[in-house]
């Protein structure tokens, strides 16, 4: 097949939903399609000027024979040329629809809830990354069942966390820092277990919101944590890995994810979980790898926590039993050649 994915640019941007389009695109591409990236300049979601011009000129490069996907991220831009993609036959790549990203006002998330409701419906093929945002799409967005197809994401091979050396229960989350992830609520559960032997390292980029990312680092120091959290950043590929090696648990305390790729490297790395319950982040948890706690509620989620950062056997039984879950996961190359069925 010939394919054009168009996504916000850049492609390269560190986060769950970019890493699964560029390893999709990849496992297409090894497969035999050709498959052209086209990245949209502008703001995204909410379009400016820019993103509506970007669309525009993307979508008028791509000639007839060429399948279009576009990220829903970015869809929203497309809104003056819904008449043109539903022609085109166009399909959508779905993590989460944008109208219930936190963080934004009432005004804004109503906006782009009227656009999708709109303009979802009208699209060939949607590939929703989890059964959860399937379901959102068609009790929500007036999707036909028939339309959605359901792509989870692939995991890679990994070597098993070895955990801390010093006794200390190390803790990893890894997330954007963006008020959907929920760091907040994972520092206020934390800041009532300083009587236990902790520490927590954040992963994620601070560049997306830069004021929500001030507000929990300030957050840190209010609740007296800051000696006992390390924000990494954006960390590169070997200072993730070092991280990913020297945990003992990992955590999430996000209000929404469309599948949680995190969640699945953790649990693919023999790592005990906690997590809460938002969209499909604790699909793949079961009693025996980790915890779990409703999203929002940071006394659940510590009460949870605390047995599993106390206890080291009980981590032990779960990382034990975490990789054993962590084996059965799909791979890349199997859900690339599922992708591509899905858009036939």
């Amino acid at each position: 097949m010939r394919l054009a994915l168009l996504v916000p640019a850049p492609f390269t941007t560190v986060s769950g939903g970019y890493a699964y389009d560029r390893r999709i695109v990849a496992g297409l591409r090894e497969a035999g399609h050709n498959v052209a990236v086209i990245e949209l300049a502008g703001r995204h979601p909410l379009p400016d000027a820019l993103a509506r011009q970007a669309a525009d000129a993307a979508l008028d490069g791509i000639d007839a024979d060429t399948r279009v996907i576009i990220d829903g991220l970015g869809l929203p831009s497309f809104e003056a040329l819904a008449d043109s993609l539903a022609a085109r036959g166009a399909s959508v790549l779905v993590h989460h629809p944008t109208a219930i990203e936190t963080g934004r006002g009432d005004a804004e998330r109503e906006e782009l809830r009227r656009i999708e409701r709109a303009m979802l419906p009208r699209c060939r093929r949607l590939i929703a990354t989890s059964a959860p945002t399937a379901h959102q799409l068609a009790d929500d967005f007036a999707v036909a069942a028939d339309k959605i197809a359901i792509v989870v994401p692939g995991t890679e091979d990994a070597p098993r966390s070895r955990g801390s050396l010093d006794g200390t229960c190390r803790i990893l989350s890894v997330g954007t820092l963006i008020p959907r992830k929920g760091h907040d609520v994972l520092l206020r559960a934390l800041a009532r277990l300083t009587d236990l032997d902790w520490h927590l390292t954040i992963a994620g980029s601070a560049e997306r919101d830069t004021a929500h990312a001030a507000t929990l680092l300030a957050l840190a120091d209010e609740l007296g944590l800051a000696r006992r959290v390390r924000f990494a950043g954006e960390a590169a590929d070997a200072e993730l890995e070092q991280l990913w090696r020297s945990a003992d648990m990992f955590a999430s305390a996000t209000y929404w994810e469309g599948y949680g790729m995190a969640i699945a490297e953790a649990i693919k790395r023999g790592l005990p979980v906690a997590v809460t319950a938002g969209g499909a982040a604790t699909d793949l948890i079961v009693p025996d790898i980790g915890v779990t706690a409703p999203p929002g509620e940071p006394d659940i989620l510590s009460k949870a926590m605390r047995r599993l950062i106390f206890d080291t056997d009980l981590r032990r039984e779960m990382a034990e039993a975490a990789r054993g879950v962590g084996a059965t996961l799909p791979d890349w190359r199997g859900q690339s050649a599922r992708f591509a069925e899905a858009l036939m």
